[in-house]
């Protein structure tokens, strides 16, 4: 069952990404800055970085599944990821989707903190996803200022 730990973060992106399907048509309306990605290169990013961050919270539970303050701190980050995109593609709230997003990079932070005195190598594997989360953090409120 642990093993499926790994998954859970894919299938709820996959979820959250048929909800978006028809939503990603917002993302071209808007005046976007000069480093915005195009709309297709997230799904295939985030899907990417999903199965990451299962990965990395297997080997968290592997080492320590009793822990439930990081499982708390990893549940909580992935809600905060999970309900961005519905924030900003759905609602098409620029100005909530940015607060949010600096939310989801607190959160993140904690949890590499916590992941750190657990596992290091599980820790370090969360960084391309702060880098990523870092990007569109930037992009989210580049985005908010553009279209003011």
């Amino acid at each position: 069952m642990k093993k499926f730990t790994i998954f859970i973060p894919l299938i709820l992106g996959g979820i959250v990404g048929f909800l978006l399907k028809d939503s990603y048509s917002f993302y071209e309306t808007l005046i976007l800055p000069p480093f915005a990605p195009p709309a297709w290169l997230f799904p295939i990013v985030w899907s990417i970085l999903y199965l990451v961050m299962g990965i990395s919270h297997y080997m968290i539970k592997k080492d320590n599944n009793n822990d439930l303050e990081v499982n708390t701190i990893y549940n909580t980050q992935l809600f905060i990821n999970l309900m961005w995109p519905i924030i900003f593609f759905i609602f098409e709230q620029l100005l909530l989707s940015s607060i949010w997003i600096i939310c989801l990079e607190t959160v993140l932070l904690v949890l590499i903190y916590r992941y750190l005195k657990i596992n290091k190598l599980a820790a370090y594997l969360q960084i391309p996803y702060l880098l990523w989360s870092s990007f569109a953090t930037i992009l989210n409120i580049s985005i908010y200022i553009l279209n003011l």
